[in-house]
């Protein structure tokens, strides 16, 4: 054999064991469990971290405010230093839609080595606790619950005996640049983090999605969220692991009436998204980022160049291997468009789609070490408990 054919056969290889061996990944029917309604509705505090959230909050906040849900519950915005008037409009909203109560509170600057975002949770769980409640939901400011979200979270939480339930927020998917970069975003993270080992006792897979998460309080006080978590900039993840190595029961799925109303229209913006987190993901690891860029190559770059060089070449034992590992890559894709109902010719795009998110892995690396690294809302942390500059 040729080391092309070789090249291609590691690749068929690695996709055989993905389809079959990586928790059914790709599979999109992992949705909230069954719900059984509690006899007594427990209190609920809805906890959203907001920073310059003007733009999306119409479209989000209102939808928080009229949950339907039959036992007491409230909603804690915390403004963390907007500069667009976040705060002011958050209680213009309240007072045209009504709805659960409303509180809006600051917490001023994070001190060294608090992220931003925990720190405007750290506050908000604060003032959330004089209240007792049983379940916190934590969600972000651009996301939008059907009106009987926080019942369905309430229910599943309690028939399946879960310490965290968190469904991963449809994004939004309007723009090219949505189409081809979105629905992979999630099909890349279900493939780190299968959903089925997370929900499943025993197995230590940890994740959750942060734009919606009910947290049992008492597991909050118990495993020091977010205190212990202060520095993480991936915090759902790091969340979900400090739960569930507590020994906690959690669970992640994919939402049907939970979206995100953050327009992302331009490749800058998703690249932003991506990169801001992809190289904490690697624990700031150089080796871990070289095993991670060779891994997306021959996964994911590899099938399409072999079966385009051993047709070249007349080598017809690589193109078969490379055209197979495609159509496996393409045929697990496929799930992913039709929940993020999109056409299924974007499928066999899959490989350009991974070299874009290779780059952007990349990219986060360099920003990391010319001391930029991650950022949230003008914030961003050079390094694990950095102090965080405003820019």
């Amino acid at each position: 054999m040729s080391a092309i054919a070789w090249t291609a056969a590691a690749s068929l290889v690695a996709w055989l064991w993905l389809l079959l061996g990586q928790g059914f990944f790709w599979r999109t029917d992992v949705r909230l469990p069954s719900r059984r309604e509690p006899g007594t509705w427990p209190a609920v505090c809805v906890v959203v971290p907001a920073r310059d959230e003007a733009a999306v909050l119409p479209g989000s906040l209102p939808s928080l405010l009229a949950q339907d849900y039959p036992g007491r519950a409230e909603v804690f915005l915390i403004d963390d230093g907007s500069t667009d008037g976040t705060g002011e409009l958050a209680q213009s909203l309240s007072r045209r839609h009504g709805g659960l109560p409303l509180t809006v509170s600051s917490p001023g600057e994070p001190p060294p080595g608090w992220t931003g975002k925990l720190w405007a949770v750290r506050h908000g769980i604060g003032l959330a606790r004089a209240r007792a409640p049983e379940y916190l939901l934590l969600t972000d400011a651009d996301i939008a619950h059907a009106p009987d979200s926080l019942r369905e979270l309430v229910a599943a939480a309690h028939a399946g005996g879960f310490d965290v339930v968190s469904q991963m927020a449809r994004l939004r998917v309007a723009s090219v640049w949505e189409r081809l970069v979105v629905p992979a975003f999630v099909y890349f993270f279900a493939q780190l983090y299968p959903f089925r080992r997370i929900g499943k006792k025993g197995w230590r897979t940890a994740a959750a999605a942060g734009g919606c998460v009910l947290l049992r309080a008492e597991v909050a006080e118990r495993a020091r969220i977010p205190d212990a978590i202060r520095h993480a900039v991936i915090d759902d993840v790091a969340l979900a692991r400090a739960v569930k190595d507590g020994g906690g029961h959690i669970w992640l799925g994919l939402a049907e009436r939970v979206d995100s109303v953050r327009p992302y229209p331009r490749l800058h913006d998703l690249w932003r998204m991506v990169s801001r987190s992809a190289y904490a993901q690697l624990r700031h690891n150089p080796l871990l980022l070289a095993g991670t860029v060779a891994g997306l190559a021959l996964v994911y770059l590899v099938p399409p160049a072999v079966l385009i060089g051993g047709l070249a070449a007349g080598d017809s034992g690589a193109a078969v291997a490379g055209a197979l590992a495609w159509l496996l890559m393409t045929g697990t894709y496929v799930p992913m468009l039709r929940y993020y109902r999109q056409p299924l010719w974007l499928a066999p795009l899959l490989p350009f789609t991974a070299f874009l998110y290779l780059l952007m892995t990349v990219d986060s690396a360099i920003q990391h070490y010319r001391g930029r690294g991650a950022a949230w809302k003008g914030r961003t942390y050079a390094r694990p408990g950095a102090v965080p500059d405003e820019g």
